[in-house]
């Protein structure tokens, strides 16, 4: 990595969020100065609880696609900052354009006006249902522009074209990372994304819902190795797009069952229809990432599994 985190004052949009909770984590592990800027209207502020005390985070509470919180001396922007479950950004469509939009504006800005490092966190899902498999950063994707899922989808296709304008036409310092399926502790028991779902069916000895068939995949990565490759694009000069995710797939249904057997759950598997413009395929192509960032995933899918449903029946424990 070619620039030291330690001292660096950086400012993370969305910290509150799953993704985002580690990442300030890490950053200040790293001794870094972390400003924390979140709307919740999906991240929580219980979910940076365990930062409060550190002297070097702050939490703010704003909406990047209104203002852009100036702390002042920033030498580093991680926007992360968007609704990033399907049951989400299908409750909020314009606030998911709009910080994908009007939120990514803000904070390049802010970057430039600091001469700060830039990073995009993008999505597997700018590939959409993909014709390319597995997917290299040199794909330009099959998107359905008007679906349900584009407010998202192509959101962050604009965030994307936005970042790269940015960086050809006013010089700013840019990277832009496409996440493929984290999961782990902290992600929203309710979001409806494939992992937390799963395990709380299974825990709660409901059927596990399994879209269509089952047999379109997923690559998971389990999200401190995501936020590894996300740190160490923030600290080189790649400006991407890299893909940070996991180079082995898992069909959906053999997830289902490997869920099951992990929790020991009385479940069955109860088949649902696939929803609109569903990705049939998706697995991470990372040469780039090997090669330029020296990442890849040091988790294997079942040991972050392992630890993701300990945390769950913690969790869920909790709750009653």
């Amino acid at each position: 990595m070619t620039r030291a985190l330690s001292h660096a004052r950086i400012l993370v949009t969305g910290g509150a969020g799953f993704v985002g909770s580690w990442l300030c984590e890490r950053l200040l592990a790293e001794g870094a100065e972390v400003w924390c800027v979140d709307s919740f209207a999906t991240g929580s502020p219980d979910k940076v609880a365990h930062l409060l005390a550190h002297p070097g985070f702050t939490l703010i509470e704003a909406d990047v696609s209104d203002r852009m919180p100036d702390p002042g001396g920033v030498d580093m922007v991680a926007h992360l900052a968007c609704p990033a479950s399907p049951v989400h950004y299908l409750r909020l469509p314009l606030e998911t354009l709009r910080v994908a939009s009007a939120g990514t504006v803000n904070c390049l800005d802010l970057a430039e006006r600091h001469g700060a490092r830039f990073l995009l966190a993008s999505t597997s899902e700018v590939y959409g249902d993909p014709l390319e498999h597995p997917q290299r950063e040199e794909y330009w994707g099959n998107v359905n522009p008007i679906g349900p899922r584009s407010v998202y989808d192509e959101g962050k296709r604009f965030a994307e074209a936005t970042t790269a304008a940015y960086r050809r036409a006013r010089g700013v310092d840019t990277a832009i990372a496409r996440i493929f399926n984290s999961f782990g502790p902290r992600m929203s028991l309710d979001d409806g994304r494939v992992v937390p779902a799963f395990v709380r069916q299974a825990l709660e000895n409901e059927p596990l819902t399994v879209a269509g068939d089952g047999s379109q995949t997923r690559s998971l990565c389990w999200v401190e190795d995501t936020v590894d490759g996300l740190v160490r694009l923030l600290c080189s000069d790649e400006p991407g797009p890299v893909n940070i995710g996991a180079d082995q797939e898992t069909t959906m249904l053999d997830l289902a069952r490997t869920i099951i057997d992990l929790t020991g759950s009385r479940s069955g598997i109860s088949h649902v229809p696939l929803p609109e413009d569903d990705p049939r395929v998706r697995r991470a192509e990372i040469t780039k990432a090997r090669r330029v960032l020296g990442w890849s995933p040091q988790t294997s899918v079942a040991e972050g599994l392992k630890r993701t449903v300990q945390w769950m029946e913690e969790t869920l424990e909790g709750t009653r």
